[in-house]
Parts: C-alpha cells; structure tokens; sequence
C-alpha cells in the first residue's frame, strides 16, 4: 500500500558566525509563523533557481535579507530542520518546510536587515536558552548543529 509522499518547500540557513564564534539571528517580524521567535539568515530556493547551486541561492538570500555583506559560506550542509505552517486566514492550504543549515563566516560589511525581519542580535548559541530565541524547524537545526559540534 503506497502512501502520499509529502511534498517540501527547500530553504536554505546558514550560521553566520563573526570573528568571536557568534551567530547572526535576526528577530522575525509578526506577520510571519515564526513572530516573536529568532530565524537565521537564508529562505526558499525559488523556481526558477532549480539549476542554481546551493551556493548561489544562499548568497542571493543573505544579501536580501541582511545586505550587501562579505561573507564566506562552506559547501557542506551541517544540520536540518523541519517546520510545518498550518492553513488559515491568509493561507488557503498548511505548508511543510525542509531547512538545510550551512555554517558562513562573516568577514564584514554593514548589516541592512529586510522588512521581513524587525532587529538583529550575535548570539553565542552554546550560552542562550536556545527555547526562548527559536521555535520549531530552526529550533530542530540549531539543536543539530550543536549537538554535532
């Protein structure tokens, strides 16, 4: 008996680290499903980045989300994460997410957050209360990340 294989949005993470091990997290605005909660830099592979590498779409996504920046990110993915949005007013049907994580070095530049964002912190992940910045999917990969490490 063959079951209905679920069907994923890809959005690319990375940790952001500067020169003192920090992260970059960046306080998610209150329209989205992660209001009052911390994200990481990154998003969603667009359609019509599907022949992109991973790279490309993840820097196109940094400087989107926090400005025209210089970072250098490594190639290997170092944790996952899940997340699941459900329908409702502003969405016709739920959402599930798969998060790959990246580790980047941040070398410098000024951070210019997006509107999807409202503030940003550097964050040293091993000495917060990881529950009390992060919820689910990004909650997950961070505890993967750190965990590996």
């Amino acid at each position: 008996m063959s079951r209905p294989h679920g069907i994923y949005q890809v959005s690319l993470k990375v940790f952001l680290k500067n020169s003192a091990g920090q992260v970059l997290v960046l306080k998610a605005s209150e329209e989205g499903s992660y209001r009052g909660s911390y994200d990481l830099p990154g998003g969603r592979i667009n359609a019509d980045e599907f022949r992109l590498s991973f790279m490309e779409v993840l820097y196109r996504e940094i400087q989107e989300e926090v400005g025209n920046v210089d970072c250098l990110i490594k190639e290997n993915p170092v944790s996952l994460g899940r997340h699941f949005v459900p329908k409702g007013p502003l969405r016709d049907d739920s959402m599930q997410f798969l998060y790959v994580f990246f580790e980047g070095e941040y070398r410098g530049g000024d951070i210019k957050i997006s509107p999807e964002h409202t503030s940003y912190e550097w964050v040293d992940l091993k000495t917060i209360p990881l529950e009390d910045y992060f919820m689910s999917g990004i909650l997950e990969g961070v505890q993967g990340y750190l965990s590996s490490n």
